[in-house]
């Protein structure tokens, strides 16, 4: 006999919405299981800000107008909290699925079991995050790196789920490779735009930046002081790209950079890349050595000026060797396979 559909609601980070073209992990990862949940033949509930493109049920909470300052956060958590209690008085849900930063902020009252899965690094939660003081209420992280820096209660702690990225997907496409480099990515001073082109210009290289700057004034701030200020006709800014032309420029690039100064806990782009068989030129961030297997699939390099030595070498990677890879260690159904199961056994 086959176990019964399981009912998902899933909670994403209020201020970015959801979708398979989203700029954020946390909310590519939450659509590849809301798609995958329902194609399994489950029910997936989402609660995401209005405008977001789901598989299941899309609850809407509003979309911030103005400055995404502390303000709008605050209300946008209320809101998320409010949806999260319509659904669950209208609704059955085996398992509640936290995905924001701020899950802590509308946790629920005691009820369905709750995953919340830590999508950036531990230091950045608040401590009452971590210590959860609701029961049945589970924390896990993405990579081992991310699990080691990890401090909460051992009762309520679970092994990581290493994220995954549409393998075969973006394997298939086969592009002419060009001789430009590339970096995608939130635009913000810990993603290191700025390191990017540094480097770019340093090795003479053509660059592309593909990403969203978000209306806080901090990342305002740095793509007009530190990002602007370094473009010219060779290294150009983009802006938002969708699934599909991102994997065009991925599968096009002659490398991508990532530059991060944040304790990175997965990356789900550089995963993108080694499936078109692109190399990856990485700082030594976080989980970032976990993902990129020097001198294999790309390079790990401490500053813009090793990175810009690193460009030069690329051609020595092989890229059906770095696309095996890929296939071996990033699918994105083994991912989903792993929530799945982990649904189940929580929501027994």
């Amino acid at each position: 006999m086959s176990a019964a559909p399981l009912s998902i609601l899933s909670v994403a980070y209020p201020l970015a919405p959801v979708g398979s073209d989203a700029v954020g992990g946390s909310e590519q990862v939450l659509s590849a299981l809301d798609r995958a949940l329902q194609a399994a033949g489950h029910r997936s509930i989402v609660v995401a800000q209005e405008g977001s493109a789901v598989a299941g049920t899309l609850h809407p909470v509003p979309r911030p107008r103005g400055p995404l300052d502390e303000a709008a956060l605050r209300r946008a958590e209320d809101e998320t909290a409010s949806a999260i209690g319509a659904v669950l008085r209208t609704e059955h849900v085996d398992l509640i699925h936290l995905h924001g930063i701020d899950f802590h902020a509308y946790l629920p009252p005691p009820g369905p079991p709750v995953l919340a899965t830590l999508h950036l690094p531990p230091s950045w939660y608040p401590m009452r995050a971590l210590d959860p003081p609701r029961p049945r209420t589970w924390l896990h992280a993405v990579s081992a790196s991310q699990n080691a820096a990890l401090r909460c209660r051992q009762d309520a702690r679970l092994p990581p789920i290493p994220n995954g990225v549409p393998v075969e997907e973006l394997a298939r496409f086969r592009h002419a490779r060009r001789g430009h480099a590339l970096m995608l990515g939130r635009v913000c001073p810990e993603k290191g735009q700025h390191h990017a082109l540094d480097a770019a210009h340093a090795a003479g290289m053509p660059l592309l930046l593909g990403g969203e700057v978000f209306p806080y004034e901090a990342h305002e701030r740095f793509f007009a002081e530190e990002v602007r200020p370094r473009l010219d006709a060779c290294r150009r800014f983009l802006g938002p790209l969708g699934f599909a032309r991102k994997r065009r420029l991925l599968a096009s690039a002659r490398c991508l950079l990532v530059p991060s100064t944040a304790p990175e806990t997965s990356s789900l782009v550089a995963m993108e890349a080694a499936a078109c068989g692109t190399p990856v030129i990485a700082f030594r961030a976080g989980a970032l050595p976990e993902v990129v297997e020097h001198g294999r699939t790309g390079f790990l390099v401490e500053d813009a000026g090793e990175m810009a030595q690193a460009m030069a070498r690329v051609g020595e990677l092989d890229p059906e060797e770095i696309r095996h890879v890929a296939r071996e260690r990033f699918s994105r159904s083994r991912m989903a396979a792993d929530y799945i199961a982990l649904y189940r056994r929580l929501a027994a």
